[in-house]
C-alpha cells in the first residue's frame, strides 16, 4: 500500500501544479527534464516507506480513507484536462517538470513531509526510533572505533607488506605447526562450508558452522543509550552445566569434551585458551580467543552498533561477562604481536561497552595510544571521557599525558599553542602528585644512571608506598604496563629534568608537598583497595607458563585423550600439526580437540610425555 500511495502522493502535486500554470514557456530540454525528474524523486527515500509492519491499525485505516478522497482528485483532475495531441502532452510533461522543479526551489519537501507523516509513513516503529536515539555529542568522538583498525591481519601489513604476512601464512598452513595449520583445522570434522564474515576476528573457511546456540537482547533505551544482554538457549544452558561440573572437578578432559558437541560454548574455550597460554601455545590459545568472539559476534542483535558508543552491554549480567574476557584477552594477544593500533580500538570498544570500567581498559588505553603514536587523541580523550575524577589524577594519565605532550611539542602547530602546559610542567605536576611511580620506575626499566640513586635519596621520593592501597595497585598496574616507554631516551631525559626542579622546589616551598598530599586522599579516600579485582599480572608483558606436573593437576580421566583422536579420526581430517619439541602435555591435551589432527601416531612411544604420578 505505501508504494502505490506514495505514487498517488506525488501524481497529486504534479497535477495541482499543471492546473495553475497554463502560460508556461517551453524552455527545458532534455537534461533539465532529467534533472527536474531526478530532483523532484530524491524528495523522499522510498526505503524510508516501505514500513508497512510498523504501521499501527489507527494510522492504516486514515492511509486507506486518504487513499479514496486521492482517487476522486485524480478523476476530478482527469476530466478536467482537455484531449491533446501527442506533441502537446509532451510540451505539457515539460511544463510540468520545471514547474516541479521550481516547486523544488521554492516550497520543496515540508508539504510532502506533512502529508506523509500525517499518512503515517516514513516512520518507524517506536523500538527504533528509541534505539537510533544517539548519545551526548561530548564524549561520542572519542569512543568513535574505526573498524579497519580491528582486524589484526590489516595491521600486520601496513607494517610488514602484503607479501610477507602471505609467504608467513603460506609458511605457516604448509608447515603443520604454526598458527596457520591449527586455524585451518578447525571445524574439519564439519567439513568446509561457506563461514560469514566478521568484523572482530577473521574467521577460517573451515571452522564449525555457527551454531546460534546463544543471542543479544535488546533490554531498553536510557539517556540516549541503548542497552543489550547476552541470552543463553536452553541448550547452551545444558552445556554450561557441563562446563561448570567439569571446572568444579578440575577436569579439563571434560571442558574439551563439552567443545566436541557445542564448539562454540564461550567459557569452555576460554578455560582451553589460558591452558594453551600457561602451556606455552600462544598461537592456539589466540583462536580459541578468536572462536569466541566469532560467536559472540555473530549473536549481535540487529540494532547492536558498537562502533559508534550508543551501544551499552553492562558487566553486571553474568551473560555479558565473557564477552569482556575475550575482548580483554584478544587485545594482549594483539599487543603480544605488536598490533598496538588495532589493541587501542579494542581498549576504546571496551571502554564504550561499560564505562564503569569494569576489566580495567582505562588503565591501559594510555599505553596503547602511545604506542600507536595517538598522542593528539589521548590528550582529547582526557578532555572528553567522563568520569568519577579528572583522568590526570590517576597515575597512568599524569605521566602519559606528559610523554605524550613531548612528542606533541615537536610538531609546529602544538609548539604554537600556548594554552596548554609544556611536557616539563606536566611531569613535574606527575611527580608531586605520584612520587612513589619514580622509584618503581627505576627498579623496573631499569634505570642505572647514578643520578637517579641521588634522587630517589630525597625524603619525596625514598618510598615506593603511598600507604593507599588504591592508589599504590593502580601505581604498580601503570609500572608494569607501561615500563617499556621509559626506555626511549627522551622520556628519561623529560624525567630526570623535571625530578630535578621538583626536588629544588620542595627544598624552597615544603608546602607544596601537603597541597598535592591533599589533592590525593580527596581523590582517593579509600583505605581499602578499590581496584583489588584487578590483577597486575593481565596488565604485565610477561606470560608465565606452568611446569608439566603443574598441568597435570586439570587431568581427571587420561583415557580421554584416546577417544577424543578416535571420534576426529573418522571425520574428514583435519592438516596434520607438527609434535616436534613441543610441550607433551600440550600435544596430549590438543589431541582431545575436534579441530586438530596429530597423525597417526607411527612414533610408538618416542615422543611418549614422561610422567611418573
Amino acid at each position: 500500500m505505501s508504494g502505490r500511495l506514495l505514487k498517488k502522493v506525488l501524481k497529486e502535486h504534479e497535477e495541482s501544479k499543471l492546473q495553475n500554470h497554463h502560460d508556461e514557456e517551453e524552455e527545458e530540454d532534455e537534461d533539465e527534464e532529467q534533472l527536474g525528474g531526478s530532483r523532484n524523486r530524491s524528495s523522499i527515500n522510498p526505503f524510508d516507506l516501505l514500513n508497512d509492519g510498523d504501521e499501527d491499525p489507527e494510522s492504516e485505516k486514515e492511509a486507506e480513507i486518504d487513499d479514496e478522497e486521492e482517487k476522486k482528485k485524480d478523476e476530478e483532475a482527469d476530466t478536467v484536462q482537455p484531449p491533446s495531441s501527442k506533441n502537446k502532452s509532451k510540451n505539457k510533461k515539460k511544463k510540468k517538470t520545471k514547474e516541479s522543479r521550481s516547486n523544488v526551489v521554492v516550497k520543496p519537501e515540508i508539504t510532502l513531509d506533512e502529508t506523509l507523516e500525517a499518512l503515517s509513513l516514513g516512520a518507524n516503529s517506536k523500538q527504533e526510533e528509541e534505539v537510533q536515539e544517539t548519545k551526548p555529542a561530548s564524549s561520542r568522538p572519542v569512543l568513535e572505533i574505526d573498524p579497519k583498525y580491528l582486524n589484526l591481519e590489516n595491521e600486520l601489513r601496513r607494517m610488514y607488506g602484503s607479501k610477507v604476512v602471505r609467504s608467513l601464512e603460506s609458511s605457516s598452513q604448509s608447515g603443520g605447526g604454526g598458527g596457520g595449520s591449527s586455524r585451518q583445522g578447525r571445524g574439519g570434522r564439519r567439513g568446509v562450508h561457506h563461514i560469514t564474515k566478521t568484523v572482530l576476528i577473521t574467521p577460517m573457511e573451515n571452522w564449525a558452522r555457527w551454531d546460534r546456540s546463544f543471542s543479544m537482547e535488546f533490554l531498553e533505551t536510557k539517556d540516549g543509550y541503548n542497552y543489550f544482554r547476552y541470552a543463553h538457549s536452553s541448550s547452551y544452558e545444558q552445556a554450561q552445566r557441563a562446563f561448570q561440573a567439569a571446572q568444579n572437578l578440575h577436569d579439563l578432559n571434560g571442558v574439551a569434551s563439552v567443545l566436541i558437541n557445542n564448539p562454540y560454548h564461550i567459557d569452555s574455550l576460554i578455560t582451553m585458551a589460558d591452558y594453551f597460554k600457561f602451556a606455552g601455545d600462544h598461537q592456539m590459545s589466540a583462536d580459541a580467543i578468536g572462536k569466541c568472539l566469532y560467536g559472540l559476534e555473530r549473536a549481535w542483535h540487529p540494532m547492536f552498533t558498537p562502533f559508534n558508543g550508543t551501544s551499552r552491554l553492562k558487566y553486571s549480567h553474568d551473560a555479558n561477562k565473557p564477552f569482556f574476557t575475550a575482548l580483554f584477552a584478544h587485545m594482549r594477544n594483539m599487543d603480544r604481536r605488536g598490533c598496538h593500533r588495532s589493541a587501542l580500538e579494542v581498549c576504546k570498544l571496551l571502554l564504550s561497552l561499560d564505562t564503569d570500567n569494569p576489566v580495567g581498559a582505562l588503565f591501559c588505553v594510555d599505553y596503547f595510544a602511545l604506542r600507536a603514536e595517538e598522542y593528539a587523541w589521548l590528550e582529547e580523550f582526557s578532555e572528553e571521557y567522563q568520569s568519577e575524577n579528572s583522568l590526570w589524577l590517576f597515575p597512568n594519565f599524569s605521566y602519559s599525558l606528559a610523554i605524550a605532550r613531548v612528542y606533541l611539542e615537536k610538531t609546529e602547530e602544538a609548539s604554537l599553542d600556548s594554552s596548554k602546559s609544556s611536557s616539563l610542567d606536566l611531569m613535574m605536576q606527575a611527580l608531586k602528585l605520584h612520587p612513589t611511580v619514580l622509584k618503581k620506575l627505576v627498579d623496573k626499566v631499569p634505570l642505572k644512571d647514578q643520578a637517579w640513586g641521588k634522587m630517589l635519596k630525597h625524603y619525596y621520593f625514598r618510598s615506593d608506598q603511598s600507604k593507599n592501597p588504591s592508589l599504590d595497585h593502580l601505581i604498580s598496574i601503570y609500572v608494569e604496563r607501561n615500563y617499556l616507554i621509559w626506555r626511549l631516551p627522551d622520556v628519561q631525559k623529560l624525567l630526570k629534568s623535571a625530578a630535578e626542579l621538583v626536588i629544588k622546589q620542595l627544598d624552597e616551598k615544603e608546602s607544596d608537598a601537603e597541597d598535592f598530599l591533599s589533592v590525593k586522599e580527596e581523590a582517593f579516600p579509600a583505605k581499602h583497595n578499590e581496584y583489588s579485582h584487578l590483577s597486575i599480572h593481565d596488565f604485565s608483558d610477561t606470560v608465565p607458563t606452568l611446569p608439566p606436573d603443574n598441568l597435570q593437576n586439570f587431568v581427571a580421566d587420561p583415557r580421554m585423550g584416546g577417544g577424543g583422536g578416535g571420534h576426529h579420526q573418522q571425520q574428514q581430517a583435519p592438516p596434520v600439526r607438527d609434535v616436534a619439541n613441543r610441550n607433551p602435555l600440550a600435544v596430549f591435551l590438543e589431541s582431545m580437540l575436534p579441530w586438530v589432527n596429530l597423525g597417526e601416531g607411527d612414533d610408538d612411544g618416542d615422543h611418549q610425555p614422561d610422567n611418573n604420578g
